[in-house]
């Protein structure tokens, strides 16, 4: 067997030029945890609940009435509790407005293209937010395009989303969120 040197080189050449701008595209993208979307504040009383919050049963009554409190809360009713503002919080990290960032969650389809794609939704960091549970603070949801629709075929599973996130409030009957994300590409959730 023959080898063309002149033509294995270009191969070996141009296979070396997709690796590095593949290597180089996701290094554009700065890999983010959703605590990071967290301003100090809220982190900070998230982290340190009263001592209230420990003794209520999932669940229970009193459970159904936190609820009830973070309505009062938005109401300006409740005394002042950092725990239950950090709750609802739409306060951001400006640091984050505009750039181009790398972040895992699950989909909560909004709107969907006549190919049955997913084009709006929202972007939150577990299973269920939204559609099971309370919904998460307002800076733990990002509001989600895709001009060209996206195919999700499990929303039980995570996915890994890259593109560009802006400090923008959305709300709809679902949720509201904090941050809004014009995605470039979405894969499936891989340990990293």
């Amino acid at each position: 067997m023959l080898i063309n040197i002149p033509v294995l080189i270009r191969h070996v050449f141009f296979l070396c030029i997709l690796i590095i701008s593949g290597v180089a595209q996701a290094a554009s993208y700065q890999r983010i945890n959703w605590v990071d979307l967290l301003p100090e504040k809220d982190l900070k009383a998230l982290e340190n609940p009263p001592a209230y919050i420990n003794e209520i049963e999932d669940g229970s009554l009193e459970d159904a009435l936190s609820d009830k409190m973070l309505s009062a809360l938005e109401q300006s009713t409740l005394p002042d509790d950092a725990y239950q503002r950090a709750l609802s919080s739409t306060d951001v990290v400006t640091a984050y407005d505009d750039k181009a960032i790398r972040l895992p969650g699950f989909i909560v389809p909004i709107e969907m293209n006549d190919q049955q794609q997913v084009t709006q939704f929202f972007l939150v960091p577990y299973f269920g937010a939204c559609i099971h549970l309370p919904p998460p603070p307002p800076n733990q949801i990002i509001y989600v395009t895709s001009e060209q629709g996206i195919l999700v075929e499990d929303i039980y599973n995570a996915y890994w989303l890259q593109g560009t996130i802006k400090t923008t409030f959305t709300e709809n009957d679902v949720a509201q969120s904090a941050y809004s994300m014009t995605v470039d590409t979405i894969e499936p959730y891989t340990e990293e």
